[in-house]
């Protein structure tokens, strides 16, 4: 499974030649979408992974190439900021940047500086920290998107992705783990503000929709903020915190699942369950592990089309398989699958830099 998955990442053409990658490909169409940064800071993370996992070294090569793509192509120095898609073309979207793409970044860059020593990534994720305390914090809120150039918040939308909320805990962890790398303790308060903020709040995130579709996207952005809690599952609030999220997500997965379902959150909630049990001593649900296990894997693509062989797709609704082979769901679910095996064979170890 890790070895068909990598080779996807590889050799599929959704990482371009400049190491960028795209946000997924529509096995409909036969044709990629667009270069995303963010993504692309998920790519590095993942890619880092399977070399570790793998030790070969197209992957670190693959890996260092998109980090290189983003602190030298992608990051607006002017600014100091990412933009929301890289465009090659001049077909460039409308000129964002959002808090949570950001975040992602950062913690690929750093990954990829612990690997590598290249002190432009180590400092172009700094830099990215500091702007983003900037320009996205306020004693109220983080705000989801700004406007470039000024850098003006956009207007608050109802979708979860255009609000505040707890799921931004999980890019709010690059704050800390720039504090580990630079000593600096406005980084910390600012992980530590962002934990105030998030602990209160998540229990309106769910189900924070009435059609159960976009439920389960929802929780997807839930089991972010889960993730962004592991620096803090040493305090007990936390832990009651990330164990009441397990349940309350599984609940919902067996609920809308047989309408609606995602590689992705069944991938990170097994995920979150290893961590969970490593970290704070969760009991594991073995059975619902297992099964949790097994569905992501479902998902995992046999096909003679290099495009698609050993991707994951994005989900499916109904019986009805979605066009989507995605980088995420992808590098979720090999994660995922890989440390159950571990788990099962006493050998996971729950490192929170590793998490994709």
């Amino acid at each position: 499974m890790l070895e068909q998955a990598g080779r996807w990442f590889l050799d599929s053409g959704i990482q371009e030649s400049s190491g960028g990658v795209a946000r997924y490909y529509r096995s409909d169409l036969g044709a990629n979408a667009g270069v995303s940064t963010e993504i692309t800071g998920y790519a590095v993370s993942t890619l880092l992974y399977l070399s570790h996992e793998t030790s070969q070294p197209e992957y670190l090569e693959a890996a260092l190439r998109a980090a290189r793509f983003l602190a030298n192509t992608a990051w607006d120095a002017r600014l100091a900021t990412f933009p929301f898609e890289h465009s090659k073309n001049g077909e460039q979207p409308r000129a964002l940047a959002y808090f949570f793409d950001c975040g992602i970044i950062v913690r690929g860059l750093l990954a990829a500086w612990r690997v590598s020593q290249d002190a432009r990534l180590r400092d172009t994720a700094i830099a990215a920290g500091r702007s983003m305390v900037a320009d996205f914090r306020t004693t109220a809120a983080i705000h989801p998107i700004l406007a470039l150039p000024d850098k003006h918040p956009l207007a608050y939308e109802a979708r979860w992705s255009a609000m505040p909320g707890c799921y931004q805990l999980k890019s709010a962890m690059a704050w800390y783990e720039l504090f580990e790398t630079t000593g600096e303790m406005e980084f910390l308060r600012a992980y530590e503000s962002a934990v105030e903020s998030a602990l209160p709040s998540e229990a309106d995130f769910l189900p924070g929709a009435s059609c159960r579709e976009q439920v389960m996207d929802r929780l997807h952005a839930y089991l972010y903020f889960l993730e962004g809690l592991l620096p803090v599952l040493n305090r007990s609030d936390c832990v009651e915190a990330f164990r009441a999220g397990l349940d309350r997500v599984a609940a919902y997965i067996e609920e809308i699942a047989p309408i609606f379902a995602r590689s992705d959150v069944y991938a990170q909630l097994l995920r979150a369950r290893l961590y969970g049990e490593s970290l704070a001593k969760i009991p594991l649900d073995l059975r619902a592990a297992a099964h949790e296990a097994e569905q992501a894997a479902g998902f995992q693509l046999d096909s003679s089309d290099i495009r698609e062989a050993g991707g994951f797709l994005f989900g499916r609704k109904g019986a009805d398989a979605l066009p989507y082979v995605n980088p995420v769901s992808t590098a979720f679910c090999v994660q995922a699958l890989t440390q159950w095996d571990e788990r099962k064979n006493n050998a996971f170890q729950a490192s929170r830099h590793v998490l994709i």
